[in-house]
């Protein structure tokens, strides 16, 4: 027999908004009941603040972490940082991807995250050798998430060219595995007996898998009832090779190897053609946004306005990691629009808030977490109303003001995983520095 636990909230997000005095009874990580009360019941764990939905880092890059404040002030472009990314992507092997994964997870626990898509590519051993397990990387991030207590989908990536016209050279060569038929193959070993991790499949880019390899890709995915990433239009330069090579955007690319749908998310799409927009709208593919990796990077600002209108649901993610906080996420994208369109009010706080809560959920294949409700995973992320920058915020507003240092407890399928702003079993930031520094 399972274990009935009662949580108050002092506010709770339920739908359509905030609500106060609110009841939570959860059964096996799953909410059971929910109802209202004014004071909290004798038996009943007391959540102060504001209890929000747990929220779903769709796009993330463990080892880019390392990357923070390396660097950081150097002039260039993303060209120039993703040469300081081979160095990290060069120096890690199964043991150190798992210690630097394991801090990297933490820091999203204590943010409010409860789930992360790893989106993950370094497969291989130096030189593109296999280990004696060809999965070994991969295992090593389900095993991180596993002991932070966070979900995992694992966007196992297809990674076989250099570019439209160039093979793989150095570091990359860790990332292939020769062909889309061999990622299959190597896939299909990778088993995980975990309630907690799911398996997806992405394509790195157009120009790292050549457009005959697609359909194998996609082709998993469907068999496997399994999530589709991938990286699209980051960059004016992929554009243009793209046309280049197939006289064609990449997303004109992707639709004509039936790559785009409501099972697809595209992550970033920064420089898209009016009719790209229409594409991926049209077809219900989802876009995931990194805007602060974005800013850090000097990408650009994409159009998450004419996206969501087009019909593409929007996520957001992490990404590099210059900053792990889906708050500061979701405000930058209305707050890039305001600065790209001068005006204000593209997006409310509830839209804001989905796009970190539901819409990540769904694209990373947890349509059942996300939201409160009976039936919903029992994700709990309790924010602190008492904060200097929350004074006076009233609760509607809540997150388009919050930061991830306002999160005191973050809840996970019922587990709670931090408490009064820190880890239950792993002190984040000792995690990072050691590991960190172990890389440098």
């Amino acid at each position: 027999m399972t274990r009935v636990t009662t949580y108050w909230c002092e506010w709770a997000w339920l739908s359509p908004g905030p609500q106060q005095g609110v009841l939570f009874e959860v059964e096996g990580g799953r909410i059971t009941t929910v109802s209202s009360a004014r004071t909290p019941p004798e038996h009943a764990e007391r959540l102060p603040g504001m209890t929000l939905p747990g929220a779903a880092n769709a796009h993330s890059h463990a080892f880019h972490r390392a990357l923070r404040g390396w660097h950081g002030g150097a002039r260039g472009t993303f060209w120039t940082w993703r040469e300081q990314m081979y160095q990290v992507a060069a120096a890690l092997d199964p043991d150190s991807y798992y210690r630097l994964a394991r801090g990297v997870y933490a820091e999203m626990a204590l943010a409010g995250i409860t789930c992360v898509g790893e989106f993950h590519y370094l497969h291989h051993a130096p030189n593109g050798a296999r280990y004696d397990d060809p999965n070994a990387m991969g295992r090593a991030v389900v095993q991180a998430a596993q002991d932070v207590g966070i979900r995992l989908t694992l966007l196992d990536t297809c990674y076989l060219a250099g570019g439209f016209d160039r093979p793989l050279a150095g570091v990359q060569l860790r990332f292939s595995d020769g062909s889309a038929t061999n990622w299959a193959d190597r896939l299909e070993e990778f088993t995980v007996d975990s309630e907690w991790v799911r398996v997806g499949a992405a394509l790195h880019s157009v120009r790292a898998v050549p457009a005959e390899e697609i359909p194998e890709v996609t082709g998993w995915a469907h068999k496997n009832d399994a999530p589709l990433h991938l990286h699209l239009s980051e960059q004016r330069a992929e554009n243009e090779a793209c046309l280049a090579a197939h006289g064609c955007t990449p997303t004109q690319l992707l639709a004509s190897r039936g790559a785009l749908g409501a099972d697809v998310t595209a992550v970033h799409a920064t420089h898209l053609a009016a009719s790209d927009v229409a594409l991926l709208g049209g077809s219900g593919t989802g876009v995931c946004l990194c805007p602060t990796t974005e800013a850090d990077l000097a990408d650009g600002i994409g159009p998450a306005a004419a996206l969501h209108a087009a019909g593409s649901p929007l996520s957001i993610g992490s990404d590099g990691h210059s900053v792990i906080d889906p708050f500061a996420e979701v405000q930058a994208v209305e707050s890039y629009l305001r600065l790209d369109t001068e005006t204000r009010g593209h997006f409310a706080a509830e839209e804001l808030l989905a796009m970190a809560t539901t819409a990540g959920h769904q694209a990373l294949g947890w349509a059942d977490a996300g939201w409160l409700g009976v039936g919903a995973r029992a994700d709990f992320v309790a924010v602190d109303l008492d904060s200097t920058r929350l004074a006076g915020v009233a609760p509607e507003s809540i997150p388009a003001f919050a930061r991830a240092d306002d999160v005191r407890v973050t809840i996970a399928d019922g587990r709670r995983i931090v408490q009064d702003g820190a880890h239950q079993t792993i002190d984040a930031a000792r995690e990072l520095q050691d590991a960190i520094n172990a890389l440098r």
